[in-house]
């Protein structure tokens, strides 16, 4: 049990926003030991189809394994919902998503039980915010909001101004004549643009809405099941922290600056990930 208790955890994403995830965890448990795959060559996944995120989502769960990680983070929303399946009957190790931790939060705090769920294309057309919220409350009313555009908009620093104003307005204006007072972050990059959001939610919806975000919700999901299976590293020293890459972009360091909230510290490795799905 001690060298399971030892062995990292895996978190995976397709580029930078699971860093929100990764900050979180550290925030949460900061003497894990972490390992981060950003699958950077293959970068959105949100435009892609669920069978080709699946296969994506194996094939990096197969090079974080071969690190002996005690657990998998899927720090990607697409992933999470075309590729969670499959990864937890491949895997004997603890396999978390960022969508059913949040969902479970937001359930529980709605009182108007009208949820609004913002997220890229791959994630609203999965239905997945929507199944795991009804599961909970099936007399929920979901708004589920494509926002493609705020991607690219957090990966260019763009946290506010004009033209971020512009865009969140265009993608709410539907919830304004709802009742929505809870709003979800379904995408793993909208934290660094939660006040941004916050602001446009204030002046365009008629009550106080509360906004959730994955990543916090499901660092405290890993705590309690490690937690709970024994699996916690027991020491009061800092974890250690690797960065994996499937390609190294120009900038890629400032960009995953931005959203780990801290220097990178360690040197990005560059990784390639093998297909084998055998598909």
């Amino acid at each position: 049990m001690e060298n399971r208790q030892t062995r990292p955890i895996g978190i995976f994403d397709s580029g930078v926003g699971g860093l929100t995830v990764m900050r979180a965890i550290i925030e949460r448990m900061p003497g894990e030991d972490l390992i981060y795959l950003g699958d950077t060559a293959r970068v959105p996944y949100g435009n892609r189809g669920a069978e080709t995120v699946r296969c994506y989502a194996v094939n990096a769960a197969a090079l974080l394994e071969r690190h002996q990680i005690k657990a998998l983070v899927v720090a990607c929303n697409t992933a999470s919902a075309y590729g969670l399946a499959a990864l937890r009957d491949k895997l004997s190790i603890p396999v978390f998503g960022v969508i059913s931790p949040v969902a479970r939060r937001a359930a529980i705090l709605s009182e108007s039980g009208s949820i609004a769920v913002l997220g890229t294309r791959g994630t609203i057309r999965s239905r997945a915010y929507q199944r795991a919220l009804l599961e909970l409350r099936p007399e929920l009313d979901v708004h589920p909001v494509a926002c493609p555009l705020l991607v690219p908009l957090a990966e260019e620093g763009w946290l506010d101004g004009t033209v971020t104003q512009q865009v969140l307005e265009h993608y709410l204006a539907d919830l304004v004549p709802t009742e929505v007072d809870t709003l979800i972050l379904g995408c793993t990059h909208y934290p660094i643009l939660r006040d941004a959001i916050a602001g446009v939610t204030e002046r365009l919806l008629t009550g106080p809405t509360t906004l959730l975000d994955s990543a916090r919700a499901t660092a405290e999901a890993v705590a309690q099941k490690l937690g709970d299976a024994g699996l916690l590293k027991e020491t009061d020293a800092e974890g250690t922290r690797q960065f994996l890459l499937t390609d190294l972009p120009e900038g890629f360091v400032e960009t995953a600056e931005r959203f780990f909230g801290r220097p990178l510290q360690q040197e990005c490795e560059h990784v390639d990930i093998v297909d084998t799905t055998g598909e």
